[in-house]
């Protein structure tokens, strides 16, 4: 199943370009979603990269090293005491000339064993041991997904800057529905494509800001909004491996920053503003992701309002406009606007793409994009409107940097 629930086989012309003459090493461990791997192995190198395959003694009794051998051409490694290796240091030699490691899939034992840096085998070994970046694609049935201490090893996974891909909700080989199952073979190759695609920001400095901000009606209240920040987090991730040096600037959400990115947290819409109006200033690109709250309440309590006495008067003040703010600094950087309406789109998209002063604005019909993990967008920028189709939002945010960094060089 796909980001969305829909089998995307397609695989992207650019992707494959991406991925020529990369040097890939593919990890595979025990779980019936091995099958998978033979597919992405076939994907890999039929892009033209060099494909290396190291598998677990688990993975083994799933997929044969005959199969991974003949798909990528290359001998399969399953023992840290390979006598062919040199120096007989398999976890060292293995992965010194790569230029990504992948294990695909991943299984909560492995998630493990990476988080608590335990090294009981020649795949562990060698990423310990490793190098170059590392990418997992987990896959396991629900309970495990969702046990807390998987999550707790996700997390430090993530905190250890290692890329996680998925895993999706859908039918499992238990016969249950629900999160856990490994990406398609071909989603997972255009996340490998991403991080060894063309470095198009390289040397840039991104501020992105996302989620929602929360203005406290009294100690326990307050006025929010529906934001996920899952389209500012895929933003701050597609720049930074577009080569940027990216700082995200978050409102209130349970979303883990991207591997490379710097994080700041707020909560108000004022601390939003005071955060991102000191960072600008060195930044080169702008991208006003979060959905800020236009207004705030002028008289908030200091303790908690009580029923009695009928409802309380809530007075609203308006919250500085930080997009605004931006682009009128002198030497402001290339701003992007986000615009979530629900009618109207083109019309009022335009009309706020002028107001701000900003070079482009990507727009959306809210009910279509708060909390899901796909989207359609629109741009607007000089040159017209641009339609980007519904697709995960980590591909629109792909695309989206792509945009900006063809416009940024042409200014």
């Amino acid at each position: 199943m796909g980001y969305n629930g829909e089998r995307r086989d397609r695989v992207d012309a650019t992707a494959t370009a991406g991925l020529a003459g990369k040097r890939i090493l593919l990890g595979i461990t025990g779980g019936i979603a091995a099958y998978k791997a033979a597919e992405l192995a076939r994907l890999v190198v039929k892009a033209g990269a060099d494909l290396r395959v190291v598998m677990t003694a688990s993975a083994c009794r799933f997929v044969t090293p005959v199969t991974m051998q003949g798909l990528s051409g290359n001998p399969v490694y399953t023992d840290m005491w390979d006598p062919g290796v040199p120096n007989n240091m398999a976890h060292i030699e293995l992965s010194r000339d790569r230029d990504l490691i992948v294990v695909a899939p991943a299984t909560a034992d492995f998630m493990a064993k990476l988080a608590h840096g335990l090294a009981d085998d020649l795949l562990a070994t060698l990423c310990l041991a490793r190098e170059c970046p590392l990418a997992i694609a987990p896959a396991m049935n629900r309970q495990m997904w969702e046990h807390p201490a998987t999550q707790r090893n996700l997390a430090t996974l993530r905190a250890d800057g290692i890329a996680v891909f998925g895993p999706a909700p859908g039918d499992q080989a238990c016969g249950e529905v629900g999160m856990g199952r490994m990406l398609e073979a071909a989603e997972i190759f255009a996340e490998l494509a991403a991080m060894t695609g063309p470095k198009r920001l390289a040397g840039k400095r991104v501020l992105v800001t996302a989620g929602p901000t929360f203005e406290p009606i009294d100690t326990v209240r307050g006025i929010t909004n529906l934001s996920s920040g899952k389209m500012g987090f895929a933003v701050a991730q597609a720049a930074a491996e577009a080569g940027a040096e990216v700082t995200l600037v978050a409102g209130p959400t349970p979303l883990a920053a991207p591997p490379g990115v710097a994080r700041r947290d707020v909560v108000t819409a004022r601390e939003m503003h005071d955060a991102v109006m000191g960072l600008a200033p060195r930044a080169d690109v702008f991208v006003a992701v979060a959905a800020v709250s236009d207004y705030r309440v002028a008289n908030p309590r200091q303790t908690k309002l009580k029923k009695d006495g009928g409802p309380p008067r809530i007075e609203l003040t308006e919250n500085p406009d930080i997009l605004a703010a931006v682009a009128a600094l002198p030497q402001a950087p290339f701003c992007v606007g986000f615009a979530a309406e629900t009618e109207n789109l083109r019309e009022y998209a335009q009309a706020k793409r002028r107001k701000k002063g900003v070079p482009l604005l990507a727009a959306n019909l809210a009910h279509e994009a708060f909390g899901r993990d796909d989207n359609a967008l629109t741009l607007f920028d000089d040159a017209g409107e641009h339609a980007l189709a519904r697709a995960p939002k980590i591909v629109l945010a792909r695309k989206l940097v792509a945009h900006i960094a063809a416009m940024l060089g042409k200014r």
